[in-house]
């Protein structure tokens, strides 16, 4: 598997690479933070965060995606959101955050909303992507 991040800052990538071992089932990971890192280093078109914007459900899917693959791997886990106590814009409050998941078994994505302060919403989008991983398997 692999995972893009935005907003958890490779948190995901930390906690799946906790365990020895964990070189079995993960590939690599990538911190997508600006719209240059998530348009060049992923490919996803510029059209999609002109349209719904970088933290929605699209990016988030397309991010996982193109995870996967960067990587050839078998899953993409991907997470944006906007942690806080800056970066909210009309309709996408500090706390909201999406999670997905792509996989030949198909495509999942979940919308989050937290209510903590920047770390706290950072360490519950990592706890919810996992949780989404975890279900989707």
């Amino acid at each position: 598997m692999a995972v893009a991040e935005a907003s958890t800052g490779g948190l995901i990538a930390a906690e799946l690479t906790r365990l020895p071992g964990s070189s079995a089932y993960f590939a690599g990971g990538l911190v997508a933070y600006d719209h240059h890192s998530k348009t060049g280093t992923l490919g996803i078109p510029i059209e999609v965060f002109d349209h719904v914007g970088s933290v929605s459900a699209e990016a988030c899917l397309a991010m996982a995606s193109a995870a996967r693959r960067l990587f050839q791997a078998g899953i993409g886990l991907a997470e944006t959101g906007i942690a806080g106590p800056g970066g909210a814009v009309a309709g996408k409050p500090v706390g909201v955050s999406y999670a997905a998941v792509s996989s030949d078994t198909g495509d999942v994505v979940r919308e989050n909303n937290f209510t903590g302060d920047r770390d706290h919403n950072r360490k519950s989008a990592v706890e919810a992507a996992l949780l989404l991983l975890a279900d989707h398997l």
